[in-house]
């Protein structure tokens, strides 16, 4: 069984109040104390700065609450488990992101749970840093993204490979061309995914690799929405720079028209990217079959 303590600790960073904390475990505030203070005790560690109106970590606090954020995943993922065996049941927690998780990855994951009646999948979608960090804590199993492995932590399988390409309005006044030029964009008005994401940041490296920045470019609005940027795009309110799997339904109804930019070199993977000692990797080699057969 998990060690109250753990779980009153992670409460109390969650809810940031003694006094919420204790209401939410039906505790009294100096039993959340007292269970503080036995961890400080036995770690020889101060978990809190001193601070009257803030519950601030110490170093090794942050340390602390990592690990026992850990501890809670593996003990719900044993709990959950065991629960499934009885049931015959495999559940597995994927993280995806955006990209990858509003286009076709749920399509790949209904088909492969079709074909297997005892796979039950909880998706999560999140940025590639969360995501890491998700793995890390265990709180995925695997995961599927855009871009390539960047961790010596984790292993990955290759599922496609993908490029960016400019994508406008039908009304625009590039939609005929078959490619363009970046410095045929330099009046143009961006919306692009957020700094944070996997396609800015490779856009940006093309961009550096031309001896050019996204400085020179007019940046419109920055999301990460990739609903929000199409809408946008469909609407001629600006250009923008997206992965051409994410485009491809719209291009085929009329809705947008994908152009190739000239001499990009703009190739995105998709990765089943997984743990090291993840148990079944036979699943993630069926994940890349069903995918193929999709396509």
């Amino acid at each position: 069984m998990l060690d109250t303590k753990i779980v009153s600790l992670l409460t109390l960073i969650t809810c940031k109040s003694y006094t919420k904390a204790a209401k939410q475990l039906h505790l009294t505030q100096p039993a959340i104390s007292h269970q503080i203070k036995q961890l400080e005790e036995e770690f020889q560690i101060k978990i809190f700065h001193k601070s009257r109106k803030h519950l601030i970590l110490t170093p090794e606090g942050e340390i602390l609450v990592k690990y026992a954020h850990r501890m809670m995943a593996v003990y719900n993922n044993t709990h959950q488990a065991l629960e499934d065996a009885k049931n015959n049941l495999h559940r597995f927690n994927i993280a995806t992101t955006p990209t990858a998780g509003e286009y076709y990855i749920p399509q790949l994951l209904a088909a492969y749970c079709r074909e297997h009646s005892d796979v039950h999948i909880n998706l999560i979608t999140d940025s590639i840093n969360n995501i890491y960090n998700k793995l890390k804590l265990y709180e995925a199993d695997f995961a599927i993204i855009d871009g390539r492995l960047t961790s010596d932590k984790y292993q990955s399988i290759l599922l496609d490979t993908d490029y960016l390409c400019l994508i406008v309005s039908p009304q625009h006044a590039l939609a005929n061309r078959s490619s363009v030029n970046m410095n045929e964009l330099l009046e143009e008005s961006f919306i692009l995914r957020s700094k944070e994401a996997g396609t800015r940041e490779i856009f940006e490296n093309y961009l550096e690799s031309q001896r050019d920045s996204i400085r020179n470019y007019r940046i419109l609005i920055e999301t990460d929405s990739l609903a929000t940027i199409k809408e946008l795009v469909m609407s001629n309110m600006g250009v923008s720079i997206m992965s051409h799997n994410a485009c491809k339904e719209d291009e085929q109804k009329g809705r947008l028209k994908t152009i190739p930019i000239t001499n990009s070199t703009m190739i995105r993977e998709i990765n089943l990217v997984y743990p090291k000692d993840f148990q079944h990797v036979d699943v993630l080699l069926e994940l890349k079959k069903t995918y193929s057969k999709l396509q």
